[in-house]
């Protein structure tokens, strides 16, 4: 789990309903430049001291954590031999070469490392992680909003441990926590028994190709029905005719639903660049993976027929050819043209029923 930090040193009027609102989303750390501000955050939220003036204040309760600027307050160490009670961390605005090495070394060495970037680059970030990399601090970066923190949370693979947001509305905090969550919940997968083939004339099939490498046993769920979905394959695994695309997975008619982050579902037909998908994998492992383009074409189709366990029937209508292909038991990569009854996959039976893509507990037939 990342770190959040809430910088409310410029809070303005809606100071106290930011707070309320990092409390009841359990952010990690308050941020405040006067000791007094920090009187009110219950002892469940780091207390953070961010001095803006030259000086540091006298009282430096109920902070639990004091970052200073060296040339402005002193050395971290030296404060921390004066004030025994207090952790000292280290603020760094990354300009040039000399602050980027300044950075670095904090990271190495220091238990608490705040920086801030003046370019929007994201290069002296990944040299910094590069360098603090297996050290026993903290990494804090200064965001300017919630889609750069989930950058931040990305870079290097690794990201920085954490992030510090100066909000600006109420809300923020919440999303601020979500992006920090990070991977996607894990899904439940069950075994599919198939019970039909059968071709199914024309039809104009997708390709949805990710900015992301699919992993051997990953790819992503579709189905014709929002209540039963089959794990259809990545093209990562080699083919005797093209070569292997490994952000690529065809995945069926344009009217099938597959399955998005936080549990949505979106038709094949509304994606495109930009919008993200769930890349799973045959253990139910899930992460988003960004759309860069789809592909839709005419080709002729294949519908899958299958029943789970409990007797849910799926359905998938795909590209009727062999290089198509889904996942079985055990990740088993099986070419859709040679499924026939008993065959075995892999799929997922979303509990709910979906209205514009969002799970609802109505009543719903689909056949």
């Amino acid at each position: 789990m990342k770190l959040c930090w809430l910088d409310i040193r410029n809070g303005g009027g809606a100071r106290e309903a930011i707070i309320e609102e990092a409390v009841h989303q359990r952010i990690d750390a308050v941020v405040a430049a006067d000791p007094a501000d920090l009187e009110v955050i219950p002892p469940t939220v780091k207390k953070v001291l961010f001095p803006l003036t030259d000086a540091l204040p006298d009282k430096l309760e109920p902070a639990d954590l004091v970052i200073v600027t060296p040339a402005r307050h002193g050395e971290p160490a030296d404060l921390a031999g004066r004030h025994p009670d207090v952790e000292f961390g280290r603020f760094v605005e990354i300009t040039d070469p000399a602050s980027l090495e300044e950075a670095c070394r904090a990271a190495r060495h220091e238990q608490w490392s705040v920086l801030a970037f003046r370019d929007p680059t994201k290069i002296p970030l990944e040299i910094v992680l590069a360098a603090g990399a297996g050290a026993n601090g903290s990494v804090i970066t200064q965001v300017a909003d919630v889609e750069e923190a989930q950058i931040v949370f990305g870079v290097l693979e690794h990201g920085s441990d954490g992030v510090m947001l100066a909000p600006r509305a109420i809300g923020e905090a919440t999303s601020l926590k979500a992006a920090a969550t990070g991977r996607s919940a894990d899904l439940v997968l069950e075994e599919l028994e198939v019970t039909a083939i059968s071709r199914a004339g024309m039809g104009e099939r997708v390709c949805v190709d990710t900015c992301s490498h699919f992993r051997p046993d990953e790819g992503i769920l579709v189905g014709s029905y929002s209540h039963g979905m089959i794990l259809c394959c990545s093209e990562t695994h080699p083919l005797p005719y093209m070569p292997t695309r490994p952000f690529r997975v065809n995945a069926g008619a344009l009217h099938s639903y597959t399955l998005s982050d936080g549990g949505r579902t979106n038709y094949l037909s509304e994606l495109g660049a930009g919008r993200r998908v769930l890349a799973v994998d045959s253990k139910g492992r899930a992460r988003p993976v960004t759309v860069g383009r789809v592909k839709i074409e005419t080709r002729p189709m294949l519908a899958i027929n299958a029943v789970s366990a409990s007797g849910v029937n799926i359905n998938l209508i795909v590209q009727d050819d062999w290089h198509v292909r889904v996942l079985g038991p055990g990740g088993a990569v099986l070419n859709v043209t040679d499924l026939t009854a008993g065959t075995k996959l892999l799929g997922c039976l979303p509990r709910e029923q979906r209205h514009v893509g969002y799970p609802i507990d109505e009543f719903c037939i689909e056949e």
